[in-house]
């Protein structure tokens, strides 16, 4: 039976949904995933991503185009089955279109991603952002950015709080008494002081879809930070699947590349496929658009999408080869 929580304490728009496939579906679809996609290292500045990745969407005329801080924009392959049963699924539960998927192999609790938010320069306004787990049960961390505060008005699935700056809880989960495994918390919490921000903590089973709304995307940053724990102290939900996660982040993208190669829509200068165009290469527009993604990261809910990307980016890759 599917059920659903809501994540923050200030809206319901954004939720954790269990039993997103049926059991039989669910009971395979990890193995199924690993063998189809097409797996991939991807590079930013420092070196390697610790993780494995893959891109999948909407091919064959223009394609979705999702950027991102990344050297080079993954290239995108056609949905393979397993990922079309669960794009089926997930459009059902967020109720809109989902184009694009960034794919993900967590191959233990020593890869991870770092605290950021989504990038939306491409991601279509009043969309979701839907991220499906299948594998290891691993804990998603959001942490408010700095100029926001949570109001603490309703139950999540797990609060905390952590000192500005700090640093010590972002690469490793905390023991298991640090987390409300999916309970909720009657007591409301005192508000934020100005030197600390909220932290809530989700955990993502199998087979769990979470549904992050674009103003939560806005005032909070999130994360799949390491686990470190011995396997002794590990659940069976953790430890399930060696200890492997798959995760799928699908998007609703609105920026395209056409087969010519030119690029239009929502991140690109030009807005209309009549006008698409021509890709451009790294160099000062890279420099630019690295920044932009920067301030996206920094700043909340005042964020000004429209002085810092409405102009439009023509640029796939921020690093040429």
């Amino acid at each position: 039976m599917t059920t659903s929580k809501p994540i923050f304490p200030d809206s319901s728009s954004s939720s954790i949904t269990n039993n997103l496939l049926s059991p039989s579906e669910a009971s395979t679809i990890f193995t199924r995933l690993k063998s189809e996609a097409q797996w991939q290292t991807m590079h930013h500045q420092t070196g390697e991503v610790p993780r494995l990745v893959c891109c999948q969407g909407d091919t064959g005329s223009d394609e979705p185009l999702y950027r991102h801080p990344s050297d080079r924009t993954l290239p995108l392959t056609p949905w393979t089955p397993a990922v079309e049963t669960i794009r089926r699924a997930a459009e059902q539960s967020v109720g809109h279109e989902l184009n694009h998927a960034l794919i993900q192999l967590y191959r233990s609790g020593a890869d991870y991603i770092s605290e950021h938010s989504d990038k939306t320069l491409d991601i279509a306004p009043g969309s979701f952002i839907v991220n499906v787990s299948f594998g290891a049960q691993r804990t998603m961390k959001f942490r408010s950015k700095r100029g926001y505060k949570s109001s603490n008005s309703v139950d999540t699935i797990a609060r905390g709080t952590d000192m500005e700056g700090s640093t010590s809880a972002d690469h490793t989960v905390d023991g298991p008494a640090d987390l409300l495994q999916g309970g909720v918390d009657p007591q409301t919490s005192p508000p934020t002081p100005p030197s600390q921000r909220t932290i809530i903590r989700v955990p993502l089973p199998h087979n769990s879809l979470l549904s992050l709304s674009l103003p939560h995307n806005a005032k909070y940053l999130h994360s799949i930070p390491t686990d470190k724990r011995p396997a002794s102290l590990l659940s069976p939900e953790e430890a399930a699947y060696g200890g492997e996660r798959i995760s799928l982040t699908f998007r609703r993208i609105g920026t395209f590349l056409t087969q010519e190669g030119k690029i239009w829509g929502q991140g690109a200068v030009s807005k209309t496929r009549d006008k698409a165009g021509l890709v451009i290469e790294g160099g000062a527009e890279a420099e630019g658009l690295l920044k932009a993604f920067g301030r996206e990261n920094q700043c909340d809910e005042g964020f000004d999408w429209e002085g810092t990307y409405g102009r439009g980016w023509d640029l796939v890759h921020l690093k040429t080869i």
